[in-house]
């Protein structure tokens, strides 16, 4: 039985030709955690998701996922081993329908199987279901995340990459999104989930890693983070 971490980077660099972006980060997120990437807009977390996948220019360091290293391997054989991005701006197609960027999330799967995982999905997310044949782009703000995030789950990930979920809506529908991703911890899922809602990310965390600048500033147990004063001393932002 495997023990090792389900994701794991290991002084991981990125650099945009003379830019660095990332240096020399390394963190863990065990299997069934949930594990929060923070930091101020700039910071590296994007690209950080961007890198485990394969969308940024890794220049140093080492991936590995369920102790097997995915280092230069494509964006397709990694989704394929079970790593899944749910990237920032949701990026749906938005001339197809609700249900065929759905398809488009289960492309890695047998097609037999999507019907079973489709339903399975739309246990989660009911509103997406009254929607199917929808064109993507005139959904709101709030029915796109949810959309990206089932076409996500339906490549059957063990690890979920979240990219800004609660980014750009209202009150309300943050609120519906961290209701999404507390359910997908109690079912067990692994996800590395970038947030600027400093706050919300730590309530459903297990452990946190603070970005200032591309390199790890401060790490630890997301109760620790937020009895500490991150936001003012390391993300540039006030709680007044």
């Amino acid at each position: 039985m495997r023990i090792g971490p389900a994701l794991e980077l290991q002084h991981l660099t990125v650099r945009y030709g003379p830019i660095g972006a990332v240096y020399d980060l390394s963190l863990t997120v065990q299997p069934g955690e949930v594990v929060a990437l923070l930091g101020a807009n700039g910071a590296g977390k994007s690209t950080t998701l961007n890198a485990i996948v394969g969308l940024a220019p890794r220049s140093g360091g080492r991936i590995l996922f369920e102790d097997h290293e995915i280092t230069g391997l494509t964006t397709e054989a990694i989704v394929r081993r079970g790593i899944a991005l749910v990237p920032e701006g949701r990026r749906l197609f938005r001339n197809l329908t609700v249900l065929e960027n759905l398809r488009l999330g289960a492309a890695t799967l047998p097609r037999s199987a999507f019907e079973q995982h489709l339903s399975e999905v739309l246990e989660l997310f009911p509103m997406i279901r009254s929607r199917l044949r929808s064109q993507a782009g005139f959904l709101s703000g709030g029915e796109q995340q949810q959309v990206a995030i089932a076409r996500a789950l339906l490549s059957r990930p063990r690890v979920l990459l979240l990219d800004e979920p609660s980014l750009g809506l209202a009150p309300i529908i943050v609120g519906r999104v961290f209701e999404i991703i507390a359910a997908l911890k109690r079912s067990g899922s692994t996800i590395l989930l970038v947030e600027q809602n400093v706050e919300r990310a730590l309530e459903i965390s297990d452990r946190g890693y603070v970005l200032t600048t591309g390199r790890l500033e401060l790490s630890g147990s997301a109760k620790r983070l937020l009895s500490s004063d991150i936001e003012s001393a390391y993300l540039g932002l006030s709680k007044e």
